[in-house]
């Protein structure tokens, strides 16, 4: 869809009072996503309205309402609806916008808006600003039809870019092309995904290849292994299958991944074994695990002998979201999600949650 010639906050499309929302129920251990109706939020003078066609189904979201992260609970900021993998069109405009207009494509990420002041938003990284604002936590998220967005930080979906992967790059391909980035891996170099055939792994296989790295996977099963090397792995070593994987993979990479990319919470523990000897490997820490689980023990020996590392990335940069969109727009991502309309959403989340998901989960919003 391309853009539209009106400015007007009173130029746009017919906007109901109540729209469909996946709210969550029994936030905790036991939550659950009702499908329900809800108000439509009302836009500031500086914000847009963004009807979403669409939104992925991320491990954040199940952090979210299960509430065992170290943070408040999402109704303690009056938040019902996670998510924050959305894509749709701008249908609202404030009287004081003045770059954006309805009928653009746009879409929700992980910060839903940050200060812009600090010396994190100064220097390209406000995806740190100590007053970000979360989407889904602080602020009802994209399991929501119609969703506001300040204009200044809302993400622009080029043409070309269908809803089903623009969904997901705002925060899944994003991050980990922020944490690709982040490794200083240079082409011809090995990044191992343990984990790889989530929704998070599978777009750092096929980002990694893209950028001349050579992806390895750790996971297990047949329906990811097939998924992975389509994506542009070279290798996958099912962890079920090997009695030692990280020697499997040591010995594919002829002594150890130069990094690993961390995407898989249970894999922490032995994350750095898949470095082995590497000189000057790192780990990059990008899965969030529940609060005191699955740590990392570290030698210090290690460490210094081999010159090796261990970085964390958290979301990514507004920037970082546009180069992303951008490989997209390119073709160099090819997700293929699977597609559920609103009767399969608290079942796909559930799936989610018990981690029986191989690459991501889309819900339509319109689908029934």
């Amino acid at each position: 869809m391309g853009k539209s010639t009106n400015t007007n906050e009173n130029s746009h499309p017919e906007i109901p009072k109540e729209c469909i929302a996946g709210v969550v129920k029994n936030e905790g251990p036991d939550f659950e996503i009702e499908v329900k109706k809800v108000p439509v939020p009302e836009i500031g003078p500086d914000d847009v309205l963004i009807k979403l066609n669409a939104t992925g189904l991320c491990m954040s979201d199940v952090h979210f309402m299960l509430n065992d992260w170290s943070m408040p609970p999402m109704s303690a900021f009056g938040t019902v609806c996670a998510g924050h993998e959305g894509s749709g069109v701008i249908v609202k405009v404030g009287e004081r916008v003045r770059n954006l207009t309805v009928g653009q494509r746009a879409g929700i990420k992980p910060i839903w808006d940050v200060c812009g002041i600090c010396d994190q938003c100064k220097n390209g990284r406000d995806n740190y600003c100590p007053k970000g604002k979360h989407t889904g936590l602080h602020v009802d998220g994209s399991y929501k039809q119609y969703i506001t967005a300040p204009e200044r930080y809302t993400t622009i979906i080029p043409d070309g870019v269908d809803d089903h992967i623009a969904g997901p790059v705002m925060c899944s391909a994003s991050t980990i092309y922020t944490a690709l980035k982040t490794s200083g891996l240079r082409a011809g170099q090995w990044a191992c995904f343990p984990g790889g055939g989530g929704g998070v792994g599978i777009q750092g296989v096929q980002l990694a290849s893209a950028m001349g790295m050579r992806p390895i996977v750790v996971d297990t099963g047949a329906e990811r292994k097939a998924l992975v090397e389509e994506m542009g792995a070279e290798a996958f070593v099912d962890f079920k299958e090997v009695e030692n994987p990280a020697a499997e993979v040591a010995k594919i990479t002829g002594g150890g991944a130069h990094g690993v990319f961390v995407t898989a919470i249970q894999a922490y523990p032995t994350c750095l074994d898949y470095a082995g000897g590497r000189h000057e490997a790192v780990v990059v820490c990008i899965g969030l695990p529940p609060d005191g689980k699955f740590h990392i023990d570290v030698d210090p020996n290690r460490i210094a002998f081999l010159n090796q590392s261990i970085k964390g990335t958290l979301v990514s940069p507004q920037k970082d979201i546009d180069e992303a969109l951008d490989f997209a727009r390119r073709g160099k991502l090819h997700l293929k999600p699977t597609v559920v309309g609103l009767s399969k959403w608290n079942e796909s989340i559930q799936k989610l949650k018990r981690g029986q998901v191989a690459g991501s989960v889309i819900t339509v919003i319109s689908m029934i």
